[in-house]
């Protein structure tokens, strides 16, 4: 048995759409959305489970007015020739505007050995081909390449988000090609909304996974999973192939439920991959989904199907350790 699976879930309470990103410095870097939207919150620890009671910092917090001023979600950590970066979204707000749904993504860049510290500099919005509700960057290197993944909304295309990749120039601008890989078109995948969003990248027996979250944010809310072969050329749309039924979905039996907008990272020693998501452990919301506080940050072991496919099982039971969890 590894360190890896020692924790309980739920490893943070009330942090929704949770990244997890293992260092070579022997910590684990944490980022979510808070609450109340305002800000970004980083922490890091030696294990997960330590991560509960990790002092968190905050990195930056949200303007007064105007760009970068209201609902502040899903930031990522990320480690990218030797600085960090944070990449987040954040909405538009004025006296007509509420900035609910009007999001853009943006970066922020430390060159602080430890992100806890030193200053995080503002590089800007990341520009997409058009100015659309766009949200939940991801960014992994392949092959020398860098790429961005993320959702927005085509003006063309009816429905909430549908997933793009691009190259990038640098952790804040993209450059050639965006390519649509994904869009809502399974019935679980557009209850409530229309909603293809949170990707997240593992590269792993010989092909590139994408866990992505579907439908509203409430129990319907689901992972699905895009595959390519690693020498496929990641801009071809017809080089992704998506599972057509969700791969992580509610468990009423384990009382969890809406699993989703999930990262990946992996145990100390480097051999367990381990699945980060959000969930809560009740079905009935009173209000707005995205406004009730409880979906709190989880983790799970994934086991490898024969064909070398990730099986990540059903959402665990609160409470119990992930080395009971089958």
């Amino acid at each position: 048995m590894t360190d890896s699976i020692t924790f309980t879930n739920p490893i943070l309470e009330q942090r929704a759409d949770p990244w997890v990103y293992r260092h070579t410095d022997g910590y684990y870097y944490f980022s979510a959305s808070v609450p109340a939207f305002d800000r970004i919150e980083i922490r890091r620890a030696q294990t997960l489970e330590e991560l509960r009671d990790a002092e968190p910092v905050t990195a930056w917090h949200k303007h007064e007015t105007g760009p970068m001023s209201a609902n502040i979600w899903a930031p990522e950590i990320h480690f990218i020739d030797g600085k960090w970066y944070i990449h987040y979204a954040a909405a538009h707000t004025s006296e007509t505007n509420e900035g609910l749904f009007d999001h853009r993504m943006y970066v922020l860049e430390n060159d602080s050995p430890n992100p806890l510290e030193g200053a995080w500099v503002e590089k800007g919005q990341i520009r997409t081909r058009w100015e659309t509700f766009a949200l939940d960057a991801t960014t992994f290197e392949h092959k020398g390449i860098r790429y961005l993944v993320w959702a927005q909304k085509d003006p063309d295309i009816p429905g909430n988000s549908n997933l793009y990749i691009s190259e990038m120039e640098n952790p804040w601008t993209l450059r050639g090609e965006q390519v649509m890989i994904s869009t809502p078109e399974y019935d679980w995948e557009i209850i409530g909304f229309k909603v293809n969003e949170g990707a997240a990248v593992l590269h792993r027996n010989g092909r590139i996974f994408i866990g992505y979250s579907a439908s509203a944010t409430d129990y319907n809310y689901c992972m699905g999973l895009l595959t390519a072969d690693e020498d496929a050329d990641l801009l071809d749309p017809a080089s992704w192939m998506k599972s057509p039924k969700p791969v992580f979905q509610t468990c009423e039996a384990n009382g969890q439920y809406g699993p989703g907008h999930n990262s990946f990272t992996v145990s100390p020693d480097g051999k367990t991959d381990i699945l980060i998501y959000h969930a809560r452990n009740y079905k009935d919301i009173e209000g707005d989904p995205l406004y009730d506080p409880n979906r709190h940050a989880r983790a799970q072991v994934i086991r490898w199907n024969e064909d070398g496919t990730p099986d990540f099982g059903v959402p665990v039971p609160d409470g119990k350790a992930a080395a009971e969890a089958k």
